[in-house]
């Protein structure tokens, strides 16, 4: 069969079927002749045929300035068409398309009637017809004849940049879209479409069909639809149809282009577009927040249940079970969804956040459900120390494993070990067999209150550690991270400002945390805990003045940042709703290296003072404190407020008796709390106790059965008497857990704290009742559980709180209010103090007095009674020089338990 192939010159639109393939010049066709099979003998023979020439049009021909530009213009792009392999319309029809460059013949013509060039079907010339305006008759008289129909932009493009005139399909009036590829989605009216293809065409861009790599932009009006999640993914750009109409706008700008990232960023599609949130479980601020932030980005928002929402964001933590069966059309989703749409800037997939009723927890309950009634005392107080151990186990902290036995039932739990020494057998076979290692729990023959401290500093080392890789792994790491879908959340300047040193902490601490864990496994009393810190002294006083000097602005960063980046609030909002961030704020994390020095040393006063004197470790514990002061001078200085001081001062002459060490540079107060002492300790049952939070510790004070004089500062100045009497300075690293009590009859508005101070082997029950009306117990728990978790580095806050049935560990209200109950304690508190009395005999005489006055009643008519006793001890001078019954003469046990309550509280600055 003889070769049917003809070589035809100009512009043969209608052999082209697909009109893709000739729209796609860039990527299909190519200035080389091999892709015709031309040689250069053909193509001189055949070029000379065709005339080029450029006509200017109505208004164009008057443009001085386009006809200047033109001149400079000597060359135009022709296309080159081979029909080859068929008859046209056939199957074996095949169009290659070449481009050639060929010089300008002709001079520009000008011309107000273009019906005088005939159509574009005239193969003597190729012309381009130069149109100021694409929507007038002239116009769409030449798109009707197929006419080659170029804007004023495009001259003056190509004349500035010295190319030739390029060729088009169809008209071209600017090059704004040039190498543009857009792809539609989520439209509904045709017509709007192809006005706006049309207007893609006119500005130099391409279109396409299918969502592929080659799509530049996506141009969706919703973000329903596949095309809508591959863009997302591959990180193109997704813009409303007003980027094309504005873009069209600047059509006569020459140096405009679509495609920046600065213009297009106004016309971002927003995460929420056509799309209709409710809010379930968030509290009124939150969801008043989500609800504005749902607005601002695109979205509507109705109530929880509406059948028009198209999705229900659910707050999974306090949401157990939904209210209603969801319809198949309603997304429900975990509020990370929200943020993670808001932090792309773009709707995130749904499949990945979908909400799952979590399986509700069955709590075992430690002690039977046996009334506690019964008289056997000894039962109920092994019952009760055994809810106790149960309650703290989960919050006993251990840097190692447990060790198993042979046994599965005797196998060793974390709260049972500080129980090990305590059983001969086991203390010989840890002693005489084995030797401890990494994998098993240390167990010293003497739980020496050194080894017990020494334990708490690695304890808090490695909870600190575990805090520091937060911050790193959660947040810096990934605002660093290269490619992030819709761009950079935060600039490299801010980020650095955030963070500042924290790497440099962090691997110092590090190392740290190796050496004591090393020293807890293989402890001994000789081993050295200040030699730990002196060796790694110089790296702190490197790592931490840069942090802490510039702690205030790293603050003033985020909170900027977060108020004016929505994307990087929502960032903040995804991470701090994770276990590992424990619902902290980036600030709240951030503050622990603030926070951290002071503990540590602390911690290593305590351990100087449960170190003998002819221990090496006496001095080095001395030297490391002293060596932490250069660096703690700085976090002092930077964290100290005036009104903070002034509240701790008030706190000092509020309470008698409280100590001087609660003044410290780093010390806060948090809140205040008035209660009523509910159990024996750390007071009688039904004393009036004010408890004062603090950051680091509790001061528990009661208040004072008769005020014995006023304060006077130097200034003149009278301060009111003191009306609390101070009770005991508790660390918050003692308390173990915090319950929260279940409101019964016999039980209302109360909570408990488990306490284990370190040379205690038993944990200990404080019982509260809120009196206060302005504290609501929920708040005042969090407060607390928020300032423990502080204090002994840890993120999970909210894991210290447990609801409590108030039987199991026998704590009531009932009838404390009542004036048999009251009369029973005023008989209590005077039978103990007559005990004090005739037990000590260095207690002065009128101490027995007055215990005996506090029994009487006012008809009691006796000589040693009424205004005769008042009268002998009302003195303040003389009640002024009596010590409290409390006071005098402790047995040994009492006051070792309640002074260690005090410590690592000494003020070392």
């Amino acid at each position: 069969m003889a070769d049917s192939s003809t070589v035809t010159l100009g512009t043969v639109r209608s052999l082209l079927v697909d009109s893709s393939v000739y729209d796609s010049r860039m990527a299909e066709t190519s200035k080389d002749h091999q892709f015709l099979g031309l040689t250069q003998e053909d193509t001189a023979d055949l070029l000379p045929q065709v005339e080029t020439r450029v006509v200017l049009v109505g208004e164009a021909s008057n443009n001085e300035d386009l006809v200047k530009s033109l001149e400079a213009i000597k060359v135009m792009e022709v296309p080159v068409v081979k029909i080859k392999g068929g008859e046209p319309g056939t199957e074996g029809e095949k169009l290659i398309k070449s481009i050639v460059n060929m010089d300008i013949n002709m001079p520009c013509i000008k011309t107000h009637d273009v019906r005088e060039f005939g159509d574009g079907e005239n193969a003597e010339f190729e012309t381009v017809f130069v149109l100021t305006d694409f929507q007038s008759p002239d116009y769409s008289y030449l798109y009707k004849n197929d006419n080659r129909i170029v804007g004023p932009p495009v001259i003056l493009h190509c004349a500035a940049r010295e190319e030739p005139l390029p060729f088009s399909s169809r008209p071209l009036y600017c090059t704004t879209m040039l190498n543009l590829s857009l792809c539609f989605t989520g439209f509904r009216k045709k017509e709007e479409v192809v006005n706006l293809v049309n207007l893609v065409h006119h500005m130099g861009g391409t279109i396409r069909k299918d969502f592929s790599a080659k799509v530049t932009h996506l141009i969706a009006h919703s973000t329903h639809g596949e095309k809508y999640r591959l863009a997302v993914c591959m990180g193109t750009p997704i813009l409303t149809p007003d980027w094309i109409r504005k873009a069209w706008e600047h059509r006569d700008d020459v140096n405009f282009g679509a495609g920046d990232e600065e213009f297009r960023s106004e016309f971002k599609v927003p995460p929420f577009q056509d799309c209709v949130l409710s809010f379930l479980g968030f509290s009124d601020e939150e969801k008043a927040n989500m609800e504005e932030r749902t607005l601002k980005h695109g979205g509507h928002y109705l109530e929880a249940g509406d059948e028009k929402c198209t999705h229900m964001v659910v707050e999974e933590n306090s949401i157990k079970e939904l209210p209603f069966v969801p319809s198949k059309k309603l997304y429900v989703v975990k509020q990370e969804w929200f943020w993670g749409s808001i932090q792309m800037d773009a709707r995130a997939g749904e499949s990945m956040y979908f909400y799952e009723k979590p399986d509700s927890p069955v709590m075992k309950k430690a002690v039977s459900l046996l009334s506690l009634s019964t008289p056997n005392s000894n039962r109920k107080r092994r019952r009760l120390r055994d809810t106790l151990a149960q309650l703290s186990r989960e919050t006993e902290i251990s840097p190692f494993p447990p060790r198993k036995r042979q046994s599965a039932e005797h196998s060793l739990s974390m709260g049972s070990l500080l129980d090990i020494s305590n059983t001969p057998e086991t203390g010989k076979v840890l002693g005489e067999n084995t030797k401890p290692s990494k994998s098993s729990t240390p167990a010293p023959q003497k739980q020496s209150a050194r080894w017990q401290v020494s334990k708490e500093l690695y304890q808090t080392e490695s909870n600190y550690v575990d805090i520091l890789a937060t911050v790193l792994q959660l947040f810096k790491h990934p605002l660093e991270k290269e490619g992030q879908v819709g761009g950079p959340i935060l600039a490299q300047e801010e980020i650095k400002t955030i963070f500042g040193s924290i790497p440099d902490i962090y691997e110092v601490h590090t190392r740290i945390k190796a050496d004591l864990e090393e020293l807890v496994i293989d402890w001994s009393e000789d081993k050295s805990v200040g030699d730990i810190i002196l060796k790694y002294s110089k790296d702190l006083v490197k790592a931490y003045p840069p942090f802490v000097n510039f702690f205030e602005m790293s603050k003033e960063t985020i909170v900027r940042c977060e108020k004016q980046k929505p994307r990087f609030h929502a960032f903040l909002k995804i991470n701090q709703a994770k276990p590992e961030c424990g619902r902290q704020t980036l600030v709240e994390l951030l503050i622990r290296p603030v926070q951290r020095l002071p503990s540590v040393a602390l911690l290593l006063n305590d351990i100087k003072k449960h170190t003998a004197d002819d221990n090496p470790d006496k001095v080095m514990l001395e030297k490391a404190i002293e060596s932490l002061k250069e660096v703690m001078t700085h976090i002092n200085e930077d964290k100290r407020k005036t009104e903070g001081q002034k509240q701790i001062f008030d706190v000092v002459y509020e309470v008698d008796g409280c100590p001087a060490n609660l003044l410290s540079s780093h010390r806060s107060l948090v809140q205040r709390a008035e209660t009523i002492a509910l159990g024996d300790q750390p007071c009688d049952r039904g004393e009036h106790v004010t408890l004062f939070l603090f950051n680091d510790c509790l001061e528990i004070a009661r208040k004072r059965h008769k005020v014995i004089s006023t304060f006077k500062s130097p200034l003149g100045q009278t301060r009111p008497p003191a009306q609390l009497k101070h009770i005991a300075l508790m660390p918050l690293s003692q308390i173990r857990r915090v319950l929260d009590l279940q409101e019964t009859e016999e039980c209302h508005n109360a909570f408990a704290l488990v306490v284990h101070p370190p040379t205690e082997q038993e944990n200990l029950l404080f019982s509260f009742q809120l009196t206060g009306e302005d504290t609501v117990k929920s708040a005042w728990l969090k407060t607390l559980c928020r300032q423990v978790a502080n204090t002994i580095c840890r993120a999970d806050a909210e894991d210290l709180i447990q609801c409590t049935d108030p039987e199991s560990v026998q704590v009531s209200t009932k009838d404390m209010d009542s004036t048999l109950s009251r009369a029973s304690r005023v008989i209590k508190k005077t039978s103990k103090k007559v005990t004090r009395a005739f037990s000590f005999t260095k207690t002065p005489k009128r101490v027995i007095q007055r215990a005996f006055m506090t029994s009487s009643t006012p008809d009691d008519k006796s000589p040693g009674s009424g205004s005769e006793m008042r009268g002998r001890l009302g003195s303040s001078s003389t009640l002024s020089a009596i010590h409290s019954p409390s006071m005098v003469n402790l047995p040994s046990m009492f006051e070792r338990k309640y002074h260690t309550f005090s410590r690592s509280t000494t003020h070392l600055i």
